[in-house]
């Protein structure tokens, strides 16, 4: 389905709807494979939910903003009642914190699946009286846009787990590309999106003039071989190449090397949804926090590049430059765009504004509709489960 999530019509939502439900319900699988269905039995983790509220949860998802036509994430008022008698009290994050989901009591796996296909039959219905306009199709694209989302959240749950993943993702080979350094002239780029152009994500709006310096940026992201330079040379060891706020994280990390980086005589080796692989020298590194890509461009006399510097990249279309192997660090905090305001989904970026740091690009686990220059994902700086790596600017 190669086309855009934001300006998709009727008939192409509603294929995707359906594509994406069944990559969800393979997703949940694998983790009911590993016996992680029954409350209770999901390990503690910050960034992954249990397979089974994850699931009801994007079904509820959908039934909010599209069948129960709500204008707002609660606690905002639906025009109707769930088709599940606790639905809210189960599946509205508000109601539910992180850590009690792994422990509540929720229907079985059948009876939710049949709660899921009902919602999705109904959305198709609604959706095939739609009009073919933004304002009438922005909650199925929004709908849609969440659950592949939620879906490469899933999916890096797997790998943090050391589950194997669906053939369609542990089969996906991750290119090796040679790097070169490109130079930009610079200039005034149209930073965020523009009213009139299909969905948009409310930390994007609205496109304004920004001046961009002339610099020199990696055409590729950095490689396991050029990583592990810097782990050879002792990069963890020494305090001058990190920051105190990474020093703080190295030490509370206990880390030696990037995380399932596994020594076998002179080669490394890692861990891919759950097996062991020899790391391929020239394979873009992943799972680095944003300490442990600062950390090696201090080493490397190098700097990451800005969230600006990155957009202007991309939108000059190089042809050597390659994106969206891997989500990529920038060096700037994640912060509102001039005159922000809140959408439908108002926590999606407003709790997140300067705690997080702004992340660019795309990876091999997000859904190619989903993928566009204008995305602005955000990441914790301590994070390092998400699949994400970096590249460097001369300084």
């Amino acid at each position: 389905m190669n086309f855009s999530f934001r300006t998709a019509t009727p008939n192409e939502i509603a294929g995707a709807l359906q594509d994406a439900r069944e990559y969800t319900l393979d997703l949940v699988e694998c983790y009911v494979a590993e016996g992680l269905e029954a409350a209770g039995r999901m390990p503690e983790l910050p960034h992954v939910n249990p397979p089974l509220w994850e699931l009801g949860h994007i079904a509820w998802f959908a039934e909010w903003f599209i069948l129960r036509e709500a204008i707002s994430s609660p606690p905002s008022n639906p025009q109707r009642a769930s088709l599940l008698t606790r639905g809210d009290d189960w599946f509205d994050p508000r109601a539910v914190p992180h850590d009690a989901r792994r422990v509540l009591a929720l229907p079985s796996k059948g009876a939710l699946k049949t709660y899921c296909h009902e919602v999705l039959d109904r959305v198709l219905d609604k959706l095939g009286r739609a009009r073919n306009d933004d304002a009438a199709l922005y909650p199925y694209r929004l709908t849609l846009a969440y659950e592949d989302m939620r879906a490469e959240a899933m999916a890096q749950g797997l790998q943090t787990l050391n589950i194997a993943a669906p053939q369609q993702l542990a089969q996906r080979p991750m290119p090796s590309w040679a790097q070169g350094e490109i130079r930009f002239p610079g200039g005034t780029i149209e930073l965020g999106s523009k009213p009139g152009s299909g969905f948009v994500f409310d930390n994007e709006k609205w496109a304004h003039p920004v001046h961009v310096p002339t610099f020199e940026m990696d055409s590729t992201l950095v490689s396991n071989a050029q990583f592990g330079e810097f782990v050879d040379d002792g990069g963890y060891q020494n305090p001058q190449f990190w920051s105190d706020a990474g020093r703080a994280w190295l030490m509370a990390m206990d880390r030696s090397a990037p995380r399932d980086w596994i020594r076998d005589s002179r080669r490394w080796r890692g861990m891919r949804f759950g097996t062991q692989v020899t790391l391929a020298p020239d394979e873009p590194v992943r799972h680095l926090s944003l300490y442990e890509a600062q950390a090696y461009c201090m080493w490397a006399g190098r700097r990451l590049p800005t969230e600006t510097e990155w957009e202007y990249a991309v939108q000059s279309g190089h042809p050597a430059l390659r994106w969206g192997d891997l989500w990529e660090w920038t060096c700037t905090p994640f912060e509102p765009y001039p005159g922000f305001a809140p959408d439908a989904l108002r926590e999606y970026s407003q709790s997140a504004f300067t705690s997080h740091q702004s992340v660019r690009g795309a990876s091999f686990a997000t859904r190619l509709r989903l993928r566009s220059p204008k995305f602005r994902n955000f990441c914790l700086p301590g994070r390092e489960d998400m699949f994400i790596g970096f590249r460097t600017c001369a300084l």
